[in-house]
């Protein structure tokens, strides 16, 4: 993998990625003159013991441009000002212009509860130049490269001490919030580790400590015997809908033999990922015959420099239901009380999706 480190107009930063050398006189160039003036801050919620990050300056953001606005286009004009440049790469990753959490250290506000600053970094990442395309159908060796992408982000992000845990994840369609069209997905680099991730911590780390093995390894081996809800699987990955899917078509990927985070993956790993991984997006298109929107998670170990043997690198698909007429969105019971009501079956999901043929290509 090739890689060139740029740096924005506005003082961000821009790093392309390749399977070819790479122009090292391409210049980064931005629609914006001047650096972002934010403060990010975090509160602590002292209900629910989580932080909450606070940045208002995100109200600003571009939210689904016209066609003709494009930041992610590579053709450079004075009316169509881009975020990436001409020139042959294949991936592009780049600083937030928005970011929920910033480096750059900032006072918090004084107030009742206690307060931080968001020390963190929210990154964009371009998955291809091509404005309409998506994961679903790029080559699996561009997928296996965006996931050697993700690694090489995971470890830049990991050596920052601020750093405590990073995710890398995709709101696919404006159902889910996606902002801008061109496929793309975003890294958070959290100062804290967030709450989801730190629940599977905790349960991750009590079962390794009563089984010598992970959770999530014990629950493949599970899947792979009873095969009712295993969408697919490959020599070295699976994707399923979970026994405890709390979306109808809740999925997960996961390499079948534990790695703590995308900088572990063997090459074999990789792409038996990449595999699983435009499996399960064909099939999320072709069961509707539709760009199918989606929020995909994936949730390595915490960057503590710890080893952590009971972590398993894996990635969840949350789909909004889809009833015969409409999308249907998380409900009181969800939101408010945090348990899940399912009205189908993982196993009845499962089996609509393993029934699609896809062409791997």
């Amino acid at each position: 993998m090739y890689q060139l480190a740029l740096r924005k107009p506005d003082g961000r930063q821009l790093t392309l990625y390749s399977r070819r050398p790479i122009d090292a006189n391409i210049t980064a160039p931005s629609p914006f003159a001047d650096s972002l003036k934010g403060a990010p801050h975090m509160r602590w919620h002292p209900l629910r013991n989580e932080w909450v990050t606070y940045a208002a300056y995100r109200q600003d953001r571009t939210f689904l441009p016209p066609p003709e606005y494009n930041p992610f286009a590579v053709t450079v004009s004075a009316d169509n000002p881009t975020e990436v440049p001409r020139g042959d790469w294949d991936i592009a990753v780049f600083d937030n212009r928005f970011p929920a959490l910033e480096l750059i250290a900032h006072e918090a506000p004084v107030l009742s509860v206690p307060t931080r600053p968001a020390n963190g970094k929210c990154e964009v990442v371009v998955f291809t130049q091509a404005p309409d395309s998506s994961l679903s159908a790029l080559p699996l060796d561009h997928l296996e490269l965006l996931i050697e992408v993700w690694a090489a982000r995971t470890q830049a992000l990991a050596a920052i001490p601020e750093i405590k845990d990073v995710l890398a994840f995709e709101n696919r369609g404006a159902e889910v919030g996606v902002t801008l069209h061109h496929p793309h997905g975003q890294i958070y680099a959290y100062p804290v580790v967030p709450p989801v991730p730190e629940r599977m911590q905790h349960a991750a780390t009590a079962y390794y400590a009563t089984h010598g093995r992970g959770v999530l390894q014990d629950l493949i081996q599970a899947e792979s015997r009873d095969r009712v809800r295993m969408v697919y699987e490959n020599e070295n990955a699976v994707a399923f809908v979970p026994v405890c899917a709390r979306y109808p078509y809740e999925v997960w990927i996961a390499p079948i033999e534990p790695a703590e985070n995308f900088a572990k993956l063997s090459q074999v790993q990789r792409r038996d990922l990449s595999r699983a991984l435009k499996t399960v997006t064909l099939k999320y298109d072709a069961l509707w015959k539709r760009p199918f929107p989606y929020l995909m998670a994936w949730y390595q170990a915490p960057t503590d420099g710890k080893p952590h043997p009971e972590w398993h690198l894996h990635a969840e698909f949350y789909p909004p239901y889809r009833t015969p007429t409409k999308l249907k969105y998380l409900a009181g019971t969800e939101l408010a009380a945090g348990l899940f009501a399912m009205d189908v079956l993982p196993e009845d999901k499962a089996r609509e999706l393993r029934d699609i043929e896809v062409n791997l290509g």
